[in-house]
């Protein structure tokens, strides 16, 4: 052996630090199997330098230091009164905080709220933060979800530290990380559900922020489970979408994986059905062969779909078996489950133990003040359980209220400003923030959703269940394609001008609806949109066979009867 100086001691203390230091670039996976590297982000994105790829700036940014060790970096800036520089803020936003200039020069903190559901004490922390650091409100999302707006730049870090201190730390909930999951929201209180998802709900999100790992994603991931019942979740639209269901085996969890109804894809049958006790770990499989597999060269190619489009399902399960050690069980008979109430996330609806409601809130467009945050609060508790429930209609439920204590709590609501009777126009009104704080929107989305209901109300009375959505750009945050009714924002000439309008597409749906709406009119303004959908909803309502949905109506049109409906309504009000 040559001399090096150093001891035989020494030298196997060297070997052992640089086989550390190899192991931590990714250049060794420990010897443990069924588990990734010991940095998997490293490891993914030196296989993709390997293959001749060139990574994208964002994922250079993540080589050059990881995003969860760079809060330094966020504190130094607020101490400075600075806002983020575009690959600053993507950093950030692994931490929670967005900038969201030019529409406002702020920052947005989306929050981590698993299953969306809260208890009073941390709705009314939520509210604090609003009033003394940020818009003095916040939004409920279409992820079961809150978030804040207008939060001056020294303030960022003081928003994150606090809702930690609320065990709502919003760690990972923007860039490439796994978004808040969503569930059902009557969890636990629904007479229609087969399995209460809260526990595997809590022990996923847990997992989840405890695992470095899994802040390696090329792009950002979805997940959601629901247990059966009233209100749906809108499942398929995740990445992984968990249905539960009846087996001869007892209750498993349907694997459906790589909806982004944005691209216009739902979430694809994979044939696999999971026992409850196994959802953690699969999941945890599925993210980590995304991690190994997902594309680090091309952002736009970079979401779980397009692995699946070019591995296909087969070849994917097979690497997830591989990470787990064993076969995943398929789907023998089963029993579905039952059909979700269009609106029933509206109005009082008895709960499976007895004598106890839950109540339906309606907000305007899921905007709620830092009072009737507070409001909300203090009913959950004089008049419940003290527990509030998020849903992805960008409403709340309030829970477990005794018979006797709902007009108290109805007139509650009322001097609160909020709802909670049943809307069929209302109730499936859902709309993203817009161009007033999103600089992709090209639209205006939340005024002209109120003006627009406003605008219907008076005009027809909808006897039946209608979802509108709004949303301003390609990102379809307010997952247009999936309405009866969905509005994608555009630019509209008018004369020399350019005003904010919308393509208008019919005919999509969810849960039993399944289906990707039909584009039926481009580059509609803003202000022709009332009698447009007054135009459609008055024939579905004149020419629709007994009872008929507006979604079974809007699949009997051809395109150019569409069309020519919103035509004929447009030179009319002309």
């Amino acid at each position: 052996m040559p001399d090096t100086g150093f001891s035989p001691e020494q030298q196997e203390y060297l070997k052992g630090f640089m086989a550390g230091v190899e192991a931590r670039r990714g250049g060794l996976a420990p010897a443990s199997e069924g588990t990734a590297p010991a940095d998997a982000l490293r490891a993914a994105q030196d296989r993709t330098l390997a293959a001749g790829g060139k990574l994208v700036p964002q994922e250079q940014a993540k080589r050059e230091r990881h995003p969860l060790d760079r809060w330094d970096e966020l504190a130094a800036r607020a101490a400075a009164g600075r806002f983020p520089k575009p690959i600053e803020d993507f950093i950030g936003r692994y931490h929670g905080l967005f900038y969201v200039g030019p529409a406002q020069d702020a920052f947005m903190c989306r929050l981590r709220i698993p299953g969306g559901i809260l208890n009073a004490w941390q709705l009314r922390g939520i509210a604090d933060i609003a009033e003394d650091c940020a818009g003095g409100y916040a939004d409920v999302t279409t992820r079961a979800n809150l978030q804040y707006r207008e939060i001056p730049a020294a303030k960022g870090p003081e928003v994150v530290m606090r809702l930690g201190d609320l065990g709502l730390l919003p760690r990972g909930t923007g860039a490439d990380n796994i978004r808040n999951i969503t569930a059902s929201p009557t969890a636990g209180i629904d007479a229609a559900e087969l399995v209460d998802t809260r526990p595997l709900v809590r022990a996923l999100h847990h997992h989840i922020l405890a695992t470095r790992d899994l802040f390696a994603l090329p792009r950002k991931f979805n997940i959601a489970l629901s247990g059966g019942g009233a209100v749906e979740v809108l499942q398929e639209t995740n990445d992984i979408a968990l249905t539960a269901i009846e087996t001869a085996e007892g209750i498993r969890f349907s694997l459906n994986l790589g909806g982004i109804t944005g691209h216009r894809d739902f979430a694809r049958a994979t044939g696999v059905a999971i026992p409850p006790e196994d959802v953690v770990a699969t999941c945890d499989a599925i993210l980590r062969v995304f991690i190994a597999e997902g594309c680090r060269t091309d952002r736009a190619k970079a979401r779980l779909k397009y692995v699946l489009d070019r591995m296909g399902i087969g070849a994917f399960l097979h690497a997830v078996e591989d990470r787990l050690g064993k076969t995943l069980p398929r789907l023998a008979t089963t029993t579905p489950p039952a059909t979700p109430a269009k609106h029933g996330h509206i109005g009082i609806h008895p709960q499976k133990q007895p004598g106890l409601f839950y109540i339906g809130v309606t907000t305007r467009l899921g905007r709620l003040t830092a009072a009737q945050l507070r409001g909300l609060a203090a009913l959950a508790e004089r008049h419940g359980s003290g527990t509030i429930r998020l849903t992805v209609w960008q409403n709340l439920l309030l829970s477990d209220i005794p018979e006797a204590n709902l007009p108290a709590l109805k007139s509650g609501l009322t001097a609160l400003g909020l709802g909670w009777e049943p809307s069929a126009l209302r109730g499936g009104l859902v709309a993203c923030t817009g161009a007033a704080g999103c600089k992709f929107a090209a639209a205006d989305t939340k005024r002209h959703a109120a003006e627009l209901a406003d605008f219907l109300e008076p005009r027809i009375a909808i006897d039946q269940p209608v979802n509108i959505h709004l949303t301003g750009c390609h990102h379809s945050c307010a997952q247009h394609y999936i309405a009866d009714i969905g509005l994608i924002g555009a630019k509209v000439e008018r004369g020399e001008d350019m005003v904010e309008g919308y393509d208008l597409h019919v005919g999509g749906g969810a849960g039993p609806e399944q289906k990707i709406g039909r584009l039926v009119r481009k580059h509609v303004a803003h202000d022709e949109l009332g009698p447009i959908l007054l135009s459609l909803l008055q024939a579905w309502q004149r020419t629709r066979a007994e009872a008929e949905s507006f979604h079974l109506w809007s699949a009997r049109q051809s395109d150019e009867a569409l069309t020519a409906l919103a035509a004929a309504q447009v030179l009319e009000a002309a």
